[in-house]
């Protein structure tokens, strides 16, 4: 088994290749004077079953192509097997056609990941499981939520929880924590005037006097769990956190984390925001190393992955 890591999370590929006992493969990655993406791997990978560490973060287009060559690399360079490991699969909120002329960009990813020569892929919390069938190759979408649940646990009193949903897209996350914590459920009733807005309508469920955990996989602009939250606590709530796998964080996202009643925003490294967090005290981040580390040694061991989606 071989370890590539690509530049958009070191910090991650690291922390896998240590769970693993492993090293990362010695591979130069660089860019010419024009940014075109050059890959050389320096140690002999014939015949290996290789993984390879990227999300597609920003800057997105650049690190999908820094993918697409690592794979080609790896594939004249007869490796065995190549696993395309994508802790935050980007691209991943087009996923089917919201007008007239639009294009499905989750789909035409997933196809140049598959035709650049991966084998399997290997991910983390789709924005929408059905993108698993925009691959013709084996994909496995971990979920964070067993991660979440765990530190929940160690933080929270049990018996007055409830988990929140951000929009009803989101009930069967927020379900299967509560389901997991014996907490409650709450749902969020949103509408987005415009794209990257958000307007909280209503909330659904009894949050007075509850400790409520805002559960989602995506954080961007931060409109939505930031409104919900100062929603939440003018009902009556104890406390408000938000759980989100994949913090991306954009425009003045960390502004209005710091201004909103957020007691604290709790994310996971499948995106590299170590910058970011330091200028936010209200900003914890939890590592889903170790899972990632677990599904790639039962990949590499051909053995049963399944048991790492339950909670």
């Amino acid at each position: 088994m071989r370890i590539i890591a690509g530049t958009s999370n070191l910090p991650l590929s690291k922390k896998v290749a240590k769970y693993l006992g492993d090293k990362i493969t010695d591979a130069s990655i660089r860019r010419f004077a024009d940014e075109e993406v050059y890959v050389e791997i320096k140690e002999n990978i014939r015949g290996e079953d290789v993984f390879i560490i990227e999300s597609l973060s920003y800057p997105a287009n650049d690190n999908l192509m820094e993918l697409l060559v690592i794979i080609d690399a790896l594939k004249r360079a007869s490796a065995k097997r190549i696993t395309a490991v994508i802790p935050y699969y980007g691209y991943a909120r087009q996923d089917r056609k919201p007008g007239p002329r639009t294009p499905i960009s989750a789909k035409l990813v997933a196809n140049l990941i598959t035709t650049a020569g991966a084998d399997r892929v290997l991910t983390l919390d789709l924005h929408a499981e059905q993108i698993q069938g925009f691959f013709d190759i084996p994909t496995d979408n971990l979920f964070a939520g067993p991660v979440f649940a765990s530190d929940i646990k160690k933080k929270y009193s049990i018996n007055n929880l409830t988990a929140v949903s951000p929009d009803i897209g989101g009930v069967v996350r927020a379900r299967a924590i509560a389901n997991k914590l014996g907490a409650s459920i709450a749902i969020v009733d949103k509408r987005r005037p415009k794209a990257g807005e958000s307007e909280v309508m209503n909330i659904i469920g009894d949050v007075n006097d509850k400790d409520c955990i805002i559960l989602d996989d995506i954080i961007d602009s931060a409109g939505t769990i930031c409104n919900a939250a100062d929603k939440i606590i003018d009902l009556g709530a104890k406390s408000i956190t938000a759980y989100t796998t994949h913090g991306v964080l954009t425009g003045k996202a960390l502004e209005k984390i710091e201004k909103s009643k957020l007691t604290e925003l709790v994310i996971t490294d499948s995106i590299n925001n170590d910058k970011k967090c330091q200028l936010s005290e209200k900003i914890r981040v939890i590592s889903v190393s170790d899972l990632l580390g677990e599904a790639i040694k039962r990949i590499s061991e051909e053995s049963s992955v399944s048991s790492l989606f339950d909670f």
